[in-house]
């Protein structure tokens, strides 16, 4: 008996493309939806009105997050300019309507504050153009920004030396009561703009010798760092971490302190006076950054604001010399760092504030800062320790005020 062969069922390749795109049509068509109905649901719980259902929850689930307030900022930032006046006999309401003013108006308020509130409204809406300051083109920082909201004054310093400042000249509740009252100055001086005490910590210090890998420069230890933060809790302080690279470099010093660094109460400093790209020993010259060192070192911050969601990290370089800091044009500002540079030059008053106007009136960057020394700034004959109000004075008002 002859078997007959079974016939193997053959697959219609049309049939099977046609099988194929309907699977992946209806799958796209399927994760549109599902995008469509969870950005709905979003909107819904978010912002709590759609459709029908108005009101059913009394407050959004996703509650929104803060934003910055640019027209306070915009307002702080011609303050420290001299665009405005807050501290006059009607300075509460000048300030509360000229935030009123520039809420509404897309316009950013950049013009003098008349001295009566009946005419605030009108003065604000004429624009003023600034030679120089506020500083052109920077970056508005993201929310949670101490500057310009707040003065920072800070104490500087490092715990193993008398000499270095401040910090490491008196006992640590000393040294908390002695800011404290300083705070209080500054306080009095501008009681429009509130402040914000700081201890400003040599963490990286240079010197005279080489060191086992020829950098001139010592790394504190931690449990300086952590003495120090220590001591800011106990006044609500903020604290600075500075760095002092001699033969090193920002590239390798800054990481180094990557696990204070990540902490939202701590940010940071560098001296360009002690940065030897000549190669010559810390204090023989007098050293150098360039722009390429800040914004390395502010790009390395943001990217910790970022990875971590801190608030904006503030940076401090100092200055007294033009070659301190080079290409400053080249210098670029970002939402998650707020750059200041300082002058920290001593002696007689007259000369500190010829030093603040060569060197940093004339090349905005973004912030100004001014160091005052309790010591070196009486050597010379007829000097004194200048006041608050005195240094309120300069152009642009110094948002941070460090003491040695």
């Amino acid at each position: 008996m002859v078997q007959k062969r079974k016939r193997r069922s053959r697959i219609d390749p049309r049939k099977l493309t046609v099988l194929i795109l309907s699977v992946i049509v209806i799958m796209f068509i399927s994760i549109w939806c599902y995008g469509i109905v969870s950005r709905t649901i979003e909107n819904f719980l978010k912002n709590n009105h759609v459709g029908g259902f108005t009101g059913v929850f009394t407050k959004p689930i996703y509650p929104k997050k803060p934003e910055l307030d640019k027209g306070e900022y915009d307002l702080r930032m011609s303050y420290l300019a001299h665009k405005f006046n807050f501290n006059d006999a009607t300075s509460t309401a000048l300030f509360k309507e000229a935030l009123k003013f520039s809420n509404a108006s897309t316009t950013v308020a950049t013009s003098t504050v008349a001295s009566t509130t009946s005419t605030t409204t009108k003065v604000l809406t004429k624009k003023i153009v600034s030679d120089l300051w506020p500083a052109k083109g920077t970056a508005y920082p993201k929310v949670g920004a101490i500057l310009p909201f707040k003065r920072v004054v800070a104490y500087y310093g490092n715990l193993y030396s008398k000499k270095m400042g401040i910090l490491g000249e008196y006992e640590s509740d000393e040294v908390l009561r002695r800011l404290q009252a300083q705070v209080k100055e500054w306080e009095i001086a501008d009681p429009a703009t509130p402040v914000q005490p700081a201890l400003h910590y040599i963490a990286v210090v240079a010197q005279g010798a080489a060191g086992k890998d020829g950098k001139y420069r010592t790394r504190m230890p931690d449990e300086q760092i952590d003495r120090v933060l220590e001591m800011a809790k106990k006044i609500n302080a903020i604290v600075f971490l500075d760095i002092q690279v001699a033969l090193s470099d920002v590239q390798h010093e800054v990481p180094a302190l990557e696990k204070y660094l990540i902490l939202p109460n701590v940010h940071l400093g560098i001296d360009p006076e002690f940065s030897m790209k000549t190669g010559k020993k810390p204090g023989s010259v007098i050293g150098s950054m360039d722009a390429s060192d800040i914004n390395y070192t502010a790009s390395y911050l943001a990217d910790l604001v970022k990875k971590n969601d801190l608030p904006p990290k503030i940076l401090v370089f100092y200055r007294f010399t033009r070659n301190m800091v080079t290409n400053y044009k080249n210098i670029k500002t970002l939402p998650e760092t707020q750059l200041v540079l300082a002058m920290d030059g001593w002696g007689h008053q007259a000369r500190k504030v010829g030093t603040y106007n060569a060197f940093v009136n004339p090349e905005p960057i973004q912030f100004a800062g001014f160091k005052l020394f309790y010591k070196n700034d009486l050597k010379q004959d007829n000097s004194r320790l200048m006041t608050p109000s005195e240094v309120l004075k300069l152009t642009p008002s110094p948002i941070y005020i460090q003491y040695q």
